[in-house]
């Protein structure tokens, strides 16, 4: 995966400014021959998901214009289809409105009826438990689909994520982002968009150990947890690498489950204890 949901922590400012800088001949050059090697429905991910991110972090603001499609498609090294598909996504997602002969605009987060999981949603441990369960639910279906479905790029870009986890496992850190990128190529791989557009909605939130005060280690030690968490899904990537449907599913209702459960025995007993406030193991 090239672009990761933190490539974009800029300001709008500088977000368009880097848009519109003219690349090298060499970056060019090496753009271009990395350009051969993705896929078109990769390529709309990755500009859908950049922007969204950046859009719902408030780097960039509502009544930003966005870019112009010939900038994006130079800063991107993509075509105008994808760019204009990808543009499509976002319009979907109510994140943009295009205005003909102007330009397109980032919109309002405005109050609906429509389903929506806002940051406010995990304010306690029971909130991130509730989510957990509807990860379950919805990820070990993707997983089952993952495994029935997945293409060998698919394959490619969920062992790099699994990789960048143990990578950052070696280099000391929390492994939130590969682990997010783990979750997303699995429901990526399900060959259903609304699946990964679920995903990219969600963000790196559904991660329990971003809404948990997380300064103590788990009981068994950090280390050990984490590279449990990394065999938890070498067990899922197995699975989907072989086609096992069943086992795939399998293994990720195990992994969600284990997350959960151990979000219940950190609780210990309070059930409505803001998450602020909780010295939890990482889940």
């Amino acid at each position: 995966m090239t672009w990761d949901f933190y490539l974009f922590n800029l300001t709008c400012q500088q977000f368009l400014m880097l848009l519109r800088k003219t690349p090298s001949q060499p970056q060019i050059a090496s753009a271009g021959a990395a350009a051969q090697n993705r896929r078109p429905r990769g390529l709309v991910n990755e500009i859908v998901d950049s922007l969204a991110v950046s859009i719902r972090e408030g780097q960039i603001q509502p009544g930003d214009k966005l870019p112009t499609e010939a900038e994006i498609m130079v800063r991107f090294d993509v075509s105008r289809t994808v760019v204009r598909e990808a543009l499509s996504r976002l319009q979907a997602s109510n994140l943009v409105e295009t205005r003909h002969g102007i330009g397109t605009f980032v919109l309002a987060a405005h109050d609906s009826g429509n389903f929506k999981i806002l940051a406010e949603d995990f304010a306690t441990v029971d909130d991130v438990i509730s989510v957990l369960e509807l990860r379950i639910s919805l990820e070990t279906e993707a997983a089952g689909l993952a495994a029935q479905r997945r293409t060998d790029d698919n394959l490619r870009a969920m062992e790099a994520a699994l990789q960048a986890f143990q990578d950052s496992i070696d280099a000391d850190s929390d492994g939130i982002p590969p682990d997010f990128q783990f979750h997303m190529e699995v429901a990526r791989s399900t060959g259903n968009r609304h699946f990964a557009d679920l995903m990219t909605y969600l963000g790196t939130m559904i991660i329990p150990r971003t809404r948990v005060n997380t300064t103590l280690s788990a009981p068994e030690g950090r280390l050990s947890y984490l590279q449990r968490v990394h065999s938890e899904h070498e067990s899922i990537c197995n699975a989907i690498r072989n086609r096992d449907a069943e086992g795939a599913r399998a293994a990720m209702r195990t992994h969600l489950s284990n997350s959960r459960e151990r979000l219940r025995k950190g609780k210990n007993g309070h059930t409505t204890q803001p998450v602020t406030s909780l010295n939890l193991a990482r889940v």
